[in-house]
């Protein structure tokens, strides 16, 4: 009995060590194909991956452009359509601000007794100048009393010629667009809705102003 116990006494050993040993193959194998890359593993996966895309730059008109020189340009969180005001060229031709729908246009309300007015008038005028086209005009609009002759008296005065004249003497413009005070300068797009506004004078002329021109004749 003793002999036979010699010789058959290894082979359930070996059969329990093959076992064990294709147990812990297989549990290897799960682990390979079925669990989640561990820290090694991740190097491999990353280098396979491709780079990220950067986010495109914010398109329009943003907060981010009311700064320096038009630090006080207050950009509308959410876009309203204007009222449609009404007022007139220098020859007395009634015209409204509906007159410019698809193009961008940057309403400024002025008279020939504001102080702040003349001070910025030159640089509306710049302004004009360097980006007027079928896309942007600067609208320039004079509640001035006195009309028409004192209004274009003032912008060949002022240096601001290129100008073209728009009057409106009776001020209810200033109440249409719920101003304080004069100036008042008003970016409107493309649809007639009100992009931003400015109480005050400001360097209209300024890099600041031209990038913000710029972004609202960009968007479509």
């Amino acid at each position: 009995m003793s002999t036979e116990k010699k010789k058959t006494g290894p082979l359930p050993q070996i059969v329990a060590g093959l076992v064990v040993l294709a147990a812990i193959t297989g549990y290897y194998l799960f682990q390979a194909d079925g669990r989640k890359a561990g820290p090694a593993e991740q190097p491999a996966e990353t280098a396979a991956a491709p780079a990220a895309t950067p986010a495109n730059p914010a398109t329009g008109v943003t907060r981010d452009l009311a700064k320096g020189t038009l630090a006080a340009f207050l950009v509308r969180p959410e876009r309203k359509p204007l009222p449609d005001l009404a007022f007139q060229d220098g020859a007395g031709k009634p015209l409204k601000l509906s007159d410019w729908k698809g193009r961008v246009a940057l309403v400024n309300l002025w008279a020939t007794w504001c102080a702040p007015c003349r001070k910025e008038m030159p640089d509306l005028a710049k302004l004009q100048k360097e980006l007027g086209s079928e896309q942007f005009e600067v609208v320039a609009i004079s509640v001035d009393r006195k009309g028409a002759e004192a209004s274009s008296a003032f912008l060949k005065e002022t240096g601001a010629d290129n100008l073209k004249l728009y009057v409106e003497p009776t001020t209810q413009i200033v109440n249409d667009v719920q101003s304080a005070g004069l100036p008042a300068t008003i970016l409107v797009d493309r649809q007639g809705r009100e992009i931003g506004r400015l109480l005050g004078p400001a360097d209209w002329a300024s890099p600041e102003a031209m990038e913000l021109m710029k972004a609202a004749i960009a968007e479509k």
